[in-house]
């Protein structure tokens, strides 16, 4: 998988790539990122990449030329399955949609920044808008290193056990049951005797059991 993204500030998203499950996927072969400075497609001396509303208010917009150029130049030299705009007015990330975009070869994720992009870009370019929740961010920068790493731990041969991808919350629209490990006992606080019982039938039942519990205790709009 190769994903490219677009940011005036590449240099905020650079840290997280070379840690851990990122960096070792990277380092496999398996996955590819590519920062691209919007600035570097800009206008003029000053690198301009913003302007100002047309008709008036607060802030500045993200300008359609510069977006235009860079995206134009990445598919002019291969073809993407998705073109990502991260934005707070985007569909909602969820499992289902990282687990999609897993599968796919090539994308590229836009960041966002000021009050947001020129309209025009999303009609000419963009396929898919995402938000990572109900809230603002200075810029889409770190909703890309979310997006990236839900969906770069899902390509076959990343995490070191592929079934631990498999059995993560809302994977099956529940959330995970209670997980425990060694000492039994602690304090006098005990592991659930169904854990250590090796009936991994019953134990299967009693893990379903809790998931459905605690999904209807804390996220009872998942089961809706």
């Amino acid at each position: 998988m190769r994903i490219d993204i677009i940011s005036v500030l590449p240099e905020l998203m650079e840290s997280p790539f070379q840690t851990s499950i990122l960096k070792r996927a990277m380092q496999k072969g398996l996955a590819e990122v590519h920062f691209h400075q919007l600035r570097d497609w800009s206008l003029g001396k000053h690198r301009q990449i913003d302007d100002e509303p047309y008709g008036g208010g607060a802030g500045m917009i993200m300008m359609i030329e510069p977006i235009d150029k860079c995206i134009s130049e990445l598919k002019s030299q291969r073809a993407y399955d998705e073109v990502i705009y991260l934005t707070p007015d985007g569909e909602t990330l969820t499992q289902k949609i990282a687990n999609t975009l897993s599968i796919k070869e090539n994308l590229i994720f836009l960041c966002g920044h000021y009050k947001g992009i020129d309209q025009r870009v999303r009609e000419l370019h963009i396929t898919k808008e995402i938000s990572i929740g109900d809230y603002v961010l200075t810029g889409g920068e770190l909703a890309a290193c979310v997006l990236a790493d839900s969906v770069i731990r899902l390509l076959p041969g990343v995490l070191n056990d592929e079934q631990s991808a498999l059995t993560d919350s809302f994977q099956d629209n529940l959330l995970a049951p209670p997980i425990y490990t060694r000492p039994a006992d602690y304090k006098g606080l005990k592991v659930p005797d169904i854990l250590l019982s090796g009936n991994l039938k019953k134990i299967e039942e009693w893990q379903h059991e809790q998931a459905l519990k605690i999904t209807l205790e804390k996220r009872p709009d998942i089961l809706e």
